[in-house]
């Protein structure tokens, strides 16, 4: 491995928030959520996260459990109800550009605090990824709070900005305490008001300063993404050879960017492969899928 001047979070990353799964109008499902893309990503790459979600005692739920032991990954904190069903998005597109229709009251918006703390303490936590979608309901913003308070690491906040499970004071208070905080433009613009247009890396730089933010990680599609702290590291992706639809790909990124921390890359290291793993899931359809060849071809590339 390259030798970095940059410090190794020891640990196991904790995973909170949906698995739900990507419905496209053709018919076909496959497993998706944020959290849960992000979780796969880094089984993929052999970092053993603990996933914190819940689904239904459904079919959906029961191929969530299999895919997941068939992938390797831990279910000690995967939760079963037993009257809210395994989350679902539809999904329409113009050309690849897709839209979402997340369905309310789903498994995922019930994750209880007690089993998820019993499960987390259960392991070595190197950091906790979330995203703000799970804070949409009353449940969801309590066990994040309890696992906030219970377990004392450094937080990775991704901002999914969905129509209507938001709101702005709601998101300034995930970003309170914080140490990265990861959103494209549209969701700074959203936030900071339309000076991102002219500098949205001056407004990146504002966000970090007033909520004491790290590092914000700011993407921007195929224009690519930066880092956004005391320096700035920017980067442009890979082409796509044969692009499928951009399903995922800032959960790719993320992925790759909390492997960075883990291991202690460099920032622009970690930027390059972050950019060049999410190229390469646009390749494909929808966010996961077992490839097991694409993880083991580029771990060796990475020493990791």
């Amino acid at each position: 491995m390259e030798r970095s001047n940059q410090t190794a979070i020891p640990g196991r990353p904790l995973i909170f928030g949906e698995v739900l799964f990507d419905c496209f109008p053709d018919g076909q499902e496959v497993m998706g959520g944020a959290p849960f893309n992000v979780a796969w990503h880094l089984q993929g790459f052999g970092v053993d996260p603990l996933f914190i979600s819940r689904v239904g005692r459904d079919e959906r739920g029961a191929h969530v459990q299999d895919a997941m032991r068939d992938w390797g990954m831990e279910l000690a904190a995967l939760q079963t109800d037993a009257v809210h069903p395994t989350g679902r998005v539809q999904l329409t597109f113009t050309d690849t550009v897709h839209s979402f229709d997340i369905l309310a009251d789903q498994a995922y918006d019930f994750i209880a605090s007690a089993p998820a703390i019993a499960a987390a303490r259960q392991v070595r936590p190197a950091l906790l990824y979330h995203g703000s979608l799970i804070t949409r309901g009353a449940a969801g913003r309590e066990t994040l709070a309890a696992l906030q308070t219970t377990i004392e690491v450094p937080l990775f906040v991704d901002i999914n900005l969905r129509a209507p499970w938001w709101n702005a004071d709601g998101v300034r208070a995930l970003m309170r305490g914080a140490r990265w905080v990861k959103l494209n433009e549209d969701e700074l613009a959203a936030l900071r008001g339309a000076a991102c247009a002219e500098d949205d890396i001056g407004e990146a730089r504002k966000l970090a300063s007033e909520y004491g933010i790290e590092r914000v990680i700011l993407t921007r599609g195929e224009q690519g993404a930066s880092y956004v702290g005391t320096d700035v590291v920017s980067g442009t992706p890979p082409p796509v050879p044969v692009l499928a639809d951009t399903i995922g790909a800032g959960d790719a990124f993320s992925a790759v960017t909390i492997l960075g921390l883990l291991h202690g890359w460099e920032p622009a290291l970690t930027l390059e492969r972050a950019l060049a793993f999410a190229a390469r899931i646009c390749s494909q359809r929808g966010a996961t899928a077992p490839d097991r060849a694409l993880y083991r071809e580029l771990r060796e590339t990475w020493g990791v």
